[in-house]
């Protein structure tokens, strides 16, 4: 037997095209909360290196 897919009603289709911009905008936030926690981890790690330096040779 072959199943033929019925098309879907027009709110399933609005909430479908609402969770993929939902979707999107997450991912988004995602990627920034991910490159801000990259940019204090090198800054951290830029005082510290500088901290032992200085404690080192000074």
């Amino acid at each position: 037997m072959h199943h033929i897919p019925q098309p879907l009603p027009d709110e399933a289709v609005t909430r479908l095209k609402q969770l993929v911009r939902r979707a999107a905008r997450h991912r988004r936030a995602a990627a920034g909360h991910m490159l801000r926690g990259a940019c204090y981890g090198i800054g951290t790690g830029a005082v510290s290196l500088l901290t032992l330096w200085f404690q080192r040779y000074l």
